[in-house]
């Protein structure tokens, strides 16, 4: 298969043109000048709100006046994560695609499909007058990825639809009618330099091959967290040797699971074969706990120069204990929903920053606003006794299900009309913006759905590219069928 026969061929080529448009994360301005240029180019009311939203309607095609609005809407920010052994400049370099058997991926780096794959469907559809639709506007928002700002900053009035499709979702054949709320905690320790003695020995350990992914999506399926494989075994070095931590460096975005760690260490010239020995032992307990949900998963010890300075041993204390107690993972499952996780919390990241801070970023997320705030007090907890200063991020709400939701029932009908097969109906752990839009237009009757995806907010994100002929064919029928104005 090549890219030129990939199917549906508007959306995948779509896909292939903005995969050259950079679109990191609060540096979108080059996919937003984009958007506004192709709807002006195609001759489309187009409109960009203060943060950089972008809307384009296209009026009905003719006979389908009387349909509802309909919202199409995707995010254009991507995760920016690579391997370590991969050179890309996100804020310049282009994604770089590849066909591996049914699947569209990209060259060491996250492929963009989240949610790229929703933006390229929007423009295939904006772009083809063959389509029957009612009213249509096309909301392009910024910024999921690393805050939901384009969400949050949506104004009342900036668009007018009945019904809203989020095409955000990454499992084909599956209709989402809710989501998690979450909030960020972020922890800081102000720390000292001191000197490391003459005749330490200097390594950097390091913590690497890990799967990683979405901490929502992603965090049920029991996947190693980089900074938690690494404090562990740091603390277990700082009970028996006389260690110096020099550097920590730790995960990167807030809503993915850790997949590399490293830290560099002092201890006594005389331990270092110990060390060792401890490393591989370390190695081969943790290989064997992830043999199943994390085979790749690695441990390496490498020599360095001598350091000359620092973090205080109080500090390494208290952050290394902190970091080792502070949870991980799921925390609750739904009563309501079977298999459905209810609440979790991701340890992040953590970096040094200037000023001689560390900073240690956590997600919590889950579908009852107070358990919501019961695991972030949690972890402020965990973090205060240690006696770090701890921040939220104001947090965005959850997506309450709507079980007799109109356009869930065309959904339904239509999938079942297409393929003679159910359509799952579900809640996700993961948030989504439906909840944020909710709280400026409540009345709207939304659903979420797209293609298959795996491996997000990580370099082995992948697209299964039958499922997107599935979820376009899908669409389009859903678009045909909109409920009339009453």
């Amino acid at each position: 298969m090549e890219k030129k026969d990939l199917k549906p061929a508007g959306v995948f080529r779509y896909f292939e043109e903005i995969c050259q448009v950079p679109r990191p994360s609060k540096h979108e301005e080059q996919i937003i000048a984009y958007l506004k240029n192709f709807g002006e180019k195609h001759g489309l009311e187009t409109l960009v709100d203060e943060v950089g939203n972008v809307l384009i309607k296209k009026p009905a095609t003719p006979g389908m006046e009387n349909r509802k609005t309909v919202v199409l809407q995707s995010h254009v920010d991507m995760v920016c994560e690579k391997n370590n052994d991969t050179e890309h400049d996100f804020m310049k370099d282009p994604i770089v695609t590849e066909i591996d058997g049914d699947w569209l991926k990209a060259q060491g780096t996250t492929l963009g499909a989240d949610n790229g794959i929703g933006v390229a469907t929007e423009l295939a559809i904006l772009s083809d007058d063959a389509i029957q639709h009612g009213p249509l506007e096309c909301l392009f928002t910024i910024d999921e990825e690393t805050g939901l700002t384009g969400a949050f900053a949506l104004k009342e009035g900036f668009m007018n639809g009945d019904i809203l499709l989020n095409l955000d979702s990454e499992d084909e054949g599956e209709l989402f009618i809710g989501c998690a709320g979450g909030v960020d905690s972020v922890a800081e320790f102000t720390y000292q330099e001191v000197d490391v003695p003459a005749g330490y020995f200097c390594c950097k350990v390091q913590v690497k091959g890990l799967k990683g992914g979405h901490s929502g999506g992603d965090i049920h399926l029991g996947r190693a967290n980089a900074n938690k494989i690494l404090t562990r075994f740091l603390t277990q070095c700082l009970e028996k040797y006389d260690l110096y931590l020099c550097e920590i460096d730790g995960g990167n975005l807030r809503n993915a699971i850790a997949r590399e760690a490293q830290a560099l260490i002092a201890i006594p010239e005389a331990d270092k074969h110990a060390l060792r020995t401890d490393l591989n032992v370390f190695a081969s307990e943790v290989q064997a706990e992830y043999s199943v949900t994390d085979p790749e998963l690695e441990l390496v010890m490498e020599s360095e120069p001598f350091q000359s300075k620092a973090i205080d041993r109080d500090t390494t204390s208290r952050l290394l204990q902190t970091l080792y107690a502070c949870p991980h993972g799921v925390f609750a499952m739904s009563q309501d929903i079977p298999g459905l996780v209810e609440t979790s919390t991701n340890l992040a990241s953590v970096k040094m920053k200037p000023g001689h801070v560390i900073r240690i970023e956590t997600s919590q997320r889950s579908s009852t606003a107070s358990s919501k705030q019961d695991i972030a007090r949690m972890v402020r907890t965990v973090f205060r006794m240690a006696g770090a200063r701890v921040s939220f991020s104001d947090g965005y709400p959850g997506w309450k299900p709507n079980p007799h939701s109109e356009i869930l029932e065309v959904a339904t009908a239509s999938y079942r009309r297409l393929f003679n097969t159910e359509a799952k109906v579900k809640a996700i752990h993961a948030g989504l913006e439906c909840g944020l839009f909710l709280d400026k237009y409540p009345k709207l009757d939304m659903i979420s759905f797209g293609p298959t995806l795996q491996g997000v907010h990580s370099p082995d994100e992948r697209m299964l590219i039958p499922t997107v002929q599935k979820f376009w064919d899908h669409l389009l029928d859903i678009l045909k069928h909109t409920p009339e104005k009453k």
